[in-house]
């Protein structure tokens, strides 16, 4: 299952502490819509009101991520970091150390 660092659970944490995100929103991690293929590695992280029906839910901290059924098995064994960087924060996967 999909890990998330320290980082990556602050970075999930502000982007949903907006006023306008409802409590239960969490972010997204799926292929872009036009993507054929996530063996690619392409993928997206946007904020979600919910997760969808086969999504698999992390929920760490507080931080909830939404996997897309898609991307489940690609991430299985990976780890997600963060930097914040001010306002900004790049999101980053990398092979869970085993």
């Amino acid at each position: 299952m999909l890990a998330l660092t320290s980082n990556a659970q602050e970075a999930i944490e502000g982007l949903l502490s907006a006023s306008s995100i409802p409590e239960g929103a969490g972010v997204r991690i799926a292929p872009p819509a036009d993507a054929d293929d996530t063996r690619l590695g392409q993928l997206q992280i946007t904020v979600a009101t919910t997760p969808a029906e086969a999504d698999q839910v992390i929920d760490e901290a507080g931080a909830r991520v939404f996997v897309d059924e898609a991307a489940t098995e690609f991430l299985d064994d990976k780890i997600l970091d963060a930097d914040i960087s001010g306002e900004e924060v790049s999101f980053a996967l990398a092979d869970q150390p085993r």
